[in-house]
């Protein structure tokens, strides 16, 4: 009597085993890359499963796309994968990669680093080959005064507050988080003590930033920030124009080049050339060491300065000073010049 329903019960028992089986495959089996410990697959806004699905099977992190998929459908995550960098181990299930694509908890962190005196324009460029970002968006949001005002600044634009540092970054991260970190950064670092100290000068935050992005233009030897920004001090002070060159190459946006005469009378508010005072806007993003050199400058009585052609500057206390110092780096740079164009020769 038993055996008959033995063998009635034996599709069923079959079929169970076919289901188990195909589960198993579709939704735990192990995915092993040879002799790759893991592989990375970057997922762009935008992208469709289907097109997951190819890069997936391209990078031969799957190798059943139809059964990945018919798992995905299964699970209803089809239409829910998070953008980002990811990285899957060797050993790793439909599954594992269908619930790290689905939660995000799999994205991969990037570092990115902003260098002191980037304008936003240039970390826009560094954001979007780093990290994929919408560089319009980004500056779009940059120059967003209502965006300013949601993070407690009252400025028209967030240029010379985007803290330079290195950043811990995810794939085609919202530019609103971005912009929000960098802001906050900066926001930390000039705490109300900084801050106290920019009004003692009687200068505002945007002013400290703007004398800060001129100094980090001109400098390069850290040990010269601050008394740069002593000379700027002692020229605003006596009304006399600041006459410095970063101003000239904000207004250029050309990269970097020599300064040219004709440069110099450029109409634009940002020429401190033609303009007394300071410009608008900070020039650039400084970092923390020439805001701290626009805080406490040198007490000098220096009123010049020039490249030595080292790295470092000549300072000096008088204008024919000055000129003697210029006429020696012209010639300098002149001897350079010649030796390379005789090398390249």
């Amino acid at each position: 009597m038993r055996s008959p329903r033995l063998l009635a019960l034996l599709p069923l028992f079959v079929l169970l085993i076919l289901i188990g089986s195909l589960a198993y495959h579709a939704f735990w089996e192990p995915k092993y890359f040879s002799q790759r410990r893991e592989i990375s697959v970057t997922v762009s806004r935008g992208s469709t499963f289907k097109e997951i699905s190819d890069t997936l099977e391209l990078r031969g992190i799957i190798e059943n796309k139809p059964l990945f998929q018919i798992a995905g459908r299964i699970l209803g995550w089809t239409t829910q994968m998070k953008v980002g960098k990811y990285v899957f181990p060797d050993g790793i299930s439909n599954y594992g990669i269908l619930s790290s694509l689905h939660t995000g908890k799999s994205t991969v962190a990037i570092s990115v680093t902003i260098p002191e005196g980037y304008t936003s324009a240039q970390i826009a460029r560094v954001l979007t080959h780093r990290i994929g970002t919408d560089s319009s968006l980004f500056l779009q949001l940059v120059h967003d005064s209502s965006f300013a005002r949601e993070l407690g600044l009252h400025e028209l634009s967030f240029e010379g507050y985007l803290m330079p540092n290195t950043y811990q970054f995810y794939w085609q991260m919202d530019e609103h988080e971005i912009v929000r970190d960098l802001v906050n950064q900066f926001l930390k670092f000039f705490n109300d003590s900084l801050a106290n100290r920019g009004r003692d000068f009687g200068l505002t935050t945007r002013e400290v930033l703007i004398v800060a992005s001129i100094v980090e233009g001109e400098a390069v030897i850290d040990s010269e920030r601050a008394i740069i920004a002593g000379v700027f001090y002692n020229r605003l002070k006596k009304g006399m124009k600041l006459e410095a060159d970063p101003t000239i190459r904000f207004i250029l946006n050309e990269g970097p080049r020599r300064v040219l005469y004709r440069d110099l009378t450029i109409e634009s508010p940002y020429n401190t050339y033609l303009h007394p005072g300071l410009p608008p806007t900070p020039i650039n993003n400084p970092g923390r060491k020439s805001i701290l050199a626009a805080l406490y400058p040198v007490n000098t009585k220096y009123l010049y300065f020039v490249s030595n052609g080292e790295g470092g500057h000549v300072f000096s206390n008088t204008y024919e000073a000055h000129q003697r110092a210029v006429r020696r780096y012209r010639h300098l740079r002149d001897m350079v010049e010649a030796k390379r164009d005789s090398t390249i020769n």
